[in-house]
């Protein structure tokens, strides 16, 4: 799945990096804790989270994820949007909750490559 499909499915808003909005995803994860994402996240190429801070995009950016989608309709600020810029990162915010951005991704094929046991 690309990721302007991903926006498409969640009827999500790119924010930046839309120059991006072609490449490549296998799979996703949802999580509000950045520590679990670090400790059990492994190729995974899109976020979605509702935690809107800095730590989001360097968090992607350590685990080399290609693209975040803040759920809920949360609103970035421009230092977060200028973090993503700069890593490379696309950017989208979507108002669906996580539950149903997460279940609207798998019923379109989106996977999560790794083992779903934690």
């Amino acid at each position: 799945m690309r990721i302007k499909d991903v926006a498409s499915v969640l009827s999500a808003e790119i924010l930046c990096r839309s120059d991006l909005a072609e490449t490549e995803v296998k799979s996703a994860c949802g999580s509000d804790m950045m520590s679990d994402v670090l400790a059990y996240v492994k190729d995974h190429a899109v976020l979605l989270t509702g935690l809107v801070n800095p730590q989001v995009v360097r968090t992607a950016e350590m685990m080399d994820m290609k693209c975040i989608v803040f759920v809920r309709g949360k609103n970035p600020s421009e230092q977060i949007i200028s973090l993503a810029e700069e890593a490379g990162i696309v950017l989208m915010r979507s108002s669906y909750r996580m539950y149903t951005s997460c279940g609207l991704l798998y019923a379109s094929g989106l996977k999560n490559e790794g083992n779903d046991t934690v």
